[in-house]
């Protein structure tokens, strides 16, 4: 049988862990596989793009299992009250094809978003940074705040965001975690001020200029996330030309990341970074880079996660997703004994 997690299953499971911890968890299994990057069999992400959004299957498999995840991305779905992301995946065993695990993925590409974005700035940013900048204070704000929280022990998170009501959203989720302060600013330089590190989140679809080279200060970390598809990006193209910059997989970047803006852009490839075979910084007053645009190692990796955090937790429930007739070779036998069955109850 199939394991399955519904929403409502994820959920249940981060709670009982708690977002911290699972945050750390998925962090864990995101290096692991990481560091097993040439394993891997990797491709860009097939998309479908359309006026108002992206729906996206990103697959990759390490030779012994097979993930993928179906994604979106519609910036105008709040509207709707629809979240701009939703995803579900499956892993499936490579020796005979069957799906090991059906999951709901909206809750937990959050949780491997945010990871991954610490993880990076763990190898990244200047040791002993504590400040950040949070622009954009949509569905990512509070897992991208508790990852750096957690994994880099930031303290305040200086938050921006066009609409003062998704800042205020922020300040009461987060308001009962110790160590860590939230301060609403009312522009983007103001958050910046004093910011060791700076994230970006932002939603719209555009080739926005969410950073200008004149905010830059020497030795911040930028960790740009909201940048991740085509015609869709937040900073400045002369701030790329002036750092260090780290992607998850060179031939995606290039085409969805900040660096479509310079597609010859030197870059290293995270697993680099993670593994020692490239410094995320030389020197102190380096500006980092890290252009995350979400790489299916990823949810292979919170799929595993999900996969052993279910079956040591007892979420979720098996069921029938695919015919497992008694002989295999007469499936019209089993379907039509199947009807019978149901006709006679």
């Amino acid at each position: 049988m199939t394991t399955f997690l519904d929403a409502a299953d994820a959920a249940t499971l981060v709670r009982r862990l708690g977002v911290a911890r699972a945050i750390g968890e998925v962090a864990e299994h995101v290096r692991h596989d990481f560091l097993r990057w040439p394993a891997f069999e990797k491709s860009a992400r097939l998309a479908s793009h359309s006026p108002v959004g992206v729906i996206e299957l990103m697959p990759v498999s390490d030779g012994t299992q097979f993930a993928f995840k179906y994604v979106n991305g519609h910036p105008g779905n709040a509207q709707q009250a629809l979240p701009t992301v939703m995803a579900c995946g499956m892993l499936a065993d490579v020796r005979t094809g069957f799906p090991l695990l059906l999951a709901d993925l909206t809750l937990a590409t959050a949780l491997r978003t945010a990871a991954t974005s610490a993880l990076a700035a763990r190898a990244m940013a200047r040791p002993g940074a504590r400040t950040m900048a949070l622009v954009g204070n949509g569905a990512q704000a509070e897992f991208q705040s508790l990852a750096f929280h957690a994994l880099l022990g930031v303290r305040e998170i200086r938050a921006y965001d066009i609409d003062p009501a998704a800042t205020a959203r922020l300040v009461h989720n987060l308001a009962g975690v110790a160590g860590l302060s939230i301060v609403p600013v009312g522009s983007i330089s103001a958050a910046l001020a004093g910011a060791d590190i700076v994230t970006t989140v932002t939603a719209d679809k555009t080739h926005a200029t969410i950073l200008t080279p004149d905010m830059i200060r020497p030795g911040m970390h930028l960790n740009a996330v909201g940048g991740d598809c085509p015609g869709k990006t937040e900073l400045h193209a002369d701030i790329l030309h002036a750092a260090r910059i780290v992607v998850e997989y060179a031939p995606q970047s290039r085409i969805e990341g900040e660096i479509q803006q310079w597609p010859e852009a030197p870059v290293q490839e995270l697993w680099e970074v993670l593994s020692g075979a490239a410094p995320g910084r030389v020197s102190a007053d380096d500006v980092t880079i890290f252009d995350s645009v979400g790489f299916a190692l990823e949810d292979y990796a919170v799929l595993r996660w999900l996969h052993a955090a279910a079956r040591a937790h007892g979420v979720g429930r098996p069921i029938a997703l695919v015919a497992l007739p008694p002989d295999p070779r007469d499936l019209y036998g089993w379907m039509m004994a199947s009807c019978q069955e149901a006709v006679a109850a």
